[in-house]
């Protein structure tokens, strides 16, 4: 028996044999075959691609059923990808002017134009890089009719081992047969282990050396929250996870249970579960889970979803429907949050060296008062059918608060001026997510009604760490005391303001936080729809006055590695 670690990436505990797939060499042909034209390496170029998009289309769609729009939605960049104007170009002069066949035109453009992207200091870019170095593998396969990995239909208890699972490949896994998967590369804000923990299916990732080490078809044992991985196990180290998947089991039966219960602390303090949303179809897994309202209604993948600007009629049809389904819930709608890694194709946004500080959120809105002022409308006319709060992105600046003020009230006389029905008394908060407004958190409480933390924003921008850059992924980590205790100072201004603070990111659904945070005294935890049960028990067996002395001990803490061994 052998023992290997990783990432632990989703939760669970799987028994099952390996499926090892290491990918062979695609053979590019040198020369242009007699028997083809340059007319037809450019048909072959053409064919492939929209062979890829229409695949890709297919999986964003089966996405989309299973997981949610806002997973689904990752896959409308990839879809952009493919259809980069520069690099199709590029691909046809070569097959025109250098007379190559298709496939190596396509294999030598996509290198040229991944090296040169890779050469910029901008991490996301180099993100995008490896991307479209996927991407291009799969339009390179339809080009050349290889067949694409298919891993929709397996033998039953199959662990997928392979050096890296792409968001198309997780899309497609037989949920029926997979109970798992390990991969050799990855963290866990890869897109594959955020589909994995959406799909509550066991994932290690960042398991150095595992393909050499396992073997087709071999026993293995994964255990997704420790991140160790068992190879060749005895019998009764077999028997031992089969009683701990028994009591997994059972646990999430007995969580089922508290679906209609409130989250009240042993001592009487009643916090709030909420989910998060990118479209109405998430509205029927936020109820099912007895969550109490909606934290995030993510609305700009209605924009990316659409080849136009959604109308203001077809955003106030989309966000009445979440507004009635709620049933007087609260529905908390963040205003369009593009820019950063979330591009339009109809909105020209600009080249940027770091997308991620520049041009993106309420800075485009404020800059597009005509399609600012549109969602603002449909929102206040959906307003009427429950309890909607509107809540502005990346705010940094107190001037960016009341310029959007403005604009609402705005909306609000010309909605009165056609007698349109709105809620008068809306109220309007904010993502606190950049380190300027955690800062002096206690001036910016003075403008709005509630705060949202953004702990995926907040923690990268404090600690200076590009969340999706593997060379520094490991330092990316909101244990760090410095995040921590933003977040204290951030809780503490807005109930000394007397205004409601919630927590809208992946942090929210962190159990290994949820004591923390309930010590430190928010008031909402909104999360994805599959975590919320497990933070309700928490809450619920815990001790609010033990938990803030709990919080005092974890903020005396130097490192996120002493954080985190104190609240184990």
């Amino acid at each position: 028996m052998k023992r290997l670690t990783g990432i632990g990436a989703s939760e669970g505990v799987s028994i099952g044999k390996v499926l090892l797939f290491v990918e062979g060499n695609i053979v590019i042909p040198q020369e242009i075959d007699a028997n083809s034209t340059i007319e037809g390496e450019l048909a072959k170029l053409e064919n492939g691609l929209k062979k890829s998009k229409t695949q890709l289309i297919a999986i964003r769609e089966k996405v989309k059923e299973k997981m949610g729009e806002d997973k689904a939605a990752i896959f409308d960049g990839h879809i952009m990808l493919l259809e980069d104007e520069d690099l199709i170009e590029e691909v046809e002069a070569k097959i025109t002017g250098d007379k190559l066949p298709a496939a190596r035109a396509l294999r030598e453009g996509l290198d040229e134009y991944c090296e040169m992207i890779s050469q910029l200091d901008d991490p996301y870019l180099r993100e995008r890089a490896a991307d479209l170095q996927d991407i291009g593998k799969r339009w390179l396969k339809n080009l050349l009719e290889i067949k694409i990995n298919d891993f929709s239909n397996l033998e039953p208890n199959t662990i997928v081992v392979t050096k890296d699972l792409t968001p198309s490949d997780t899309a497609q896994l037989d949920l029926e047969n997979c109970v798992g998967f390990i991969t050799e590369i990855g963290g866990k804000t890869a897109h594959s282990a955020i589909m994995a923990r959406s799909l509550e299916l066991p994932a290690v990732v960042g398991v150095k050396g595992v393909l050499g080490e396992v073997k087709d078809g071999e026993l293995v044992i994964m255990d997704g929250e420790t991140g160790e991985i068992f190879l060749e196990p005895t019998e009764k180290l077999v028997e031992e996870y089969k009683i701990k998947q028994e009591k997994i089991r059972v646990e999430k039966e007995e969580l089922k249970k508290l679906i209609h219960e409130e989250a009240v602390t042993l001592d009487g303090r009643k916090v709030d579960i909420w989910g998060n949303i990118g479209s109405p179809n998430d509205v029927d897994a936020v109820i099912e889970s007895g969550a109490t309202g909606i934290g995030l209604y993510r609305t700009e993948f209605l924009f990316m979803n659409s080849d136009h600007f959604p109308t203001e009629e077809e955003q106030y049809q989309a966000y009445r429907v979440v507004a009635e389904k709620m049933q007087g819930k609260p529905v908390t709608i963040r205003t369009m949050d593009i820019g950063g890694d979330k591009e339009l194709p109809y909105l020209d946004l600009p080249k940027e060296m770091n997308p991620f500080l520049g041009y993106r959120a309420i800075r485009i809105s404020l800059e597009n008062k005509d399609m600012f002022k549109t969602q603002l409308r449909a929102i206040l006319r959906a307003s009427q059918y429950g309890q909607i709060k509107i809540m502005y992105p990346m705010i940094s600046s107190i001037n960016e608060i009341r310029k959007a003020n403005a604009i609402l009230e705005e909306c609000k006389k010309e909605l009165d001026e056609i007698g349109k029905i709105y809620d008068r008394n809306i109220k309007v908060g904010i993502m606190v997510e950049t380190p300027s407004t955690a800062i002096v958190a206690y001036k910016f409480a003075k403008e709005v009604d509630f705060f949202s933390i953004g702990t995926n924003d907040l923690t990268q921008y404090f600690l200076a760490v590009d969340r999706g850059n593997e060379l520094v992924s490991s330092l990316y980590n909101s244990f760090n005391p410095a995040v921590l205790e933003a977040i204290q100072k951030v809780i503490d201004a807005a109930h000394h303001a007397g205004i409601s603070v919630s927590m809208c990111g992946e942090f929210a659904g962190d159990k290994r936080a949820t004591r923390l945070l309930l010590g430190m005294g928010l008031d909402s935890f909104s999360m994805s729809a599959s975590s919320g049960l497990t933070v309700k028990k928490i809450i619920r067996n815990s001790n609010y006055v033990d938990a803030q002395k709990y919080r005092d001990l974890i903020l005396k803490q130097d490192t996120p590695e002493d954080v985190i061994e104190k609240l184990k």
